[in-house]
């Protein structure tokens, strides 16, 4: 009876509940496995909230580069791809354009040289913008002007828009250019600017159209109208009446000053790609006789083809209705010939007094 109780006793100790303290461990260990797969799932939930709640996913394919593998690695800096805000490129998006400006002087032939590169299909250059002061009243309104004409968005008559390749204007020296120089030329190198300087030789020759010009300003020889350009043998000949009388006491001075506003500006911009015309180089066609009809003068076809070349264009034959002002000797010309022809004699200028140009 007593091996009956004790055996009881045993099996009772082997059946007996489990201790308090491992009770205690499994319920830790059971919370802390629940509260550990409820901040897995909320991060979870949080993350799927991130994709969804914004803008929904997708799979995008960046746009191919329009200038794949097949560019002229050295050209990239000089190319542009637009985005102008008032108009679609459309299918032209990845024609690529060079941006160009013409810096020159009044009265060297800047006007005749525009509209020839302006008979180019695909060349836009769009006048002196900075002839209005406050595009150039500082730095910033002169950056924004820049940002405008190079992003196609400056319409004006020369614009070709969609299929531009090449997009520029002519900006004299005198027009906040020189003062402006060291930014300038900064944004003209950052951007891949070309620069194309147009200088005249003759200077007294250039003289003699801005006084002329500037006379006829206010006299408006040709039928009560200004005319800066020509476009007829009529038109020149109306204003061929007038012949200025030039100062010879401040001749020397005024020509030198010329000279050294132009190699001021050739020694501030030489940093950028450039390249160097004179208005003779390219009115002197080798094919053409010197005593033709203005009309009938045409530009030397090599010059245009290196310019097209500089500008990376298609090669074109260009073309222009401005016909020259004041061709022929000066001694027609000058009011006071004499006087200017003694003061110029024996001089570093005495050849101006000879030239056709």
């Amino acid at each position: 009876m007593a091996e009956d109780i004790f055996s009881l006793n045993k099996d009772t100790l082997i059946i007996k509940p489990l201790k308090k303290s491992q009770v205690l461990l499994r319920t830790i260990v059971l919370i802390f496995s629940v509260a550990f797969g409820v901040h897995i799932c909320s991060i979870c939930i949080k993350q799927s909230n991130t994709l969804t709640d914004g803008e929904p996913l997708s799979i995008k394919v960046i746009d191919r580069p329009c200038c794949d593998d097949g560019c002229d690695k050295t050209q990239i800096p000089y190319l542009y791809y637009p985005k102008p805000e008032t108009f679609s490129r459309a299918e032209c998006a990845c024609h690529p354009v060079r941006l160009f400006v013409i810096i020159s002087m009044q009265r060297s032939g800047s006007g005749w040289f525009e509209s020839l590169l302006n008979s180019h299909l695909n060349v836009s250059s769009n006048g002196e913008i900075f002839l209005v002061h406050q595009r150039r009243d500082n730095m910033s309104s002169i950056t924004r002007t820049l940002d405008r004409v190079y992003n196609l968005d400056w319409l004006s008559s020369a614009s070709k828009n969609h299929c531009s390749a090449a997009v520029g204007f002519k900006w004299m020296l005198n027009q906040g250019l020189l003062e402006h120089h060291d930014e300038i030329v900064e944004y003209f190198n950052r951007r891949g600017v070309s620069v194309i300087f147009l200088f005249r030789r003759n200077l007294l020759r250039r003289m003699v159209s801005l006084l002329a010009n500037s006379y006829d300003r206010y006299a408006k020889l040709f039928n009560g109208t200004h005319k800066s350009h020509v476009h007829s043998p009529a038109e020149a000949e109306a204003l061929l009446k007038f012949k200025p009388f030039i100062d010879s006491s401040s001749l020397m001075s005024n020509l030198k000053e010329m000279e050294l506003t132009a190699a001021k500006a050739l020694e501030y911009f030489r940093s950028a790609r450039h390249i160097f015309l004179y208005y003779e180089d390219l009115i002197r066609d080798p094919t053409v006789r010197t005593n033709k009809m203005p009309s009938e003068l045409n530009a030397n076809p090599q010059k245009l083809v290196d310019v097209q070349e500089f500008l990376k264009v298609p090669l074109m034959k260009l073309t222009s209705r401005q016909v020259k002002i004041h061709q022929g000797s000066l001694t027609e010309l000058i009011w006071n010939w004499d006087e200017v022809n003694n003061t110029l004699q024996g001089t570093t200028y005495e050849s101006f007094l000879g030239a056709d140009y």
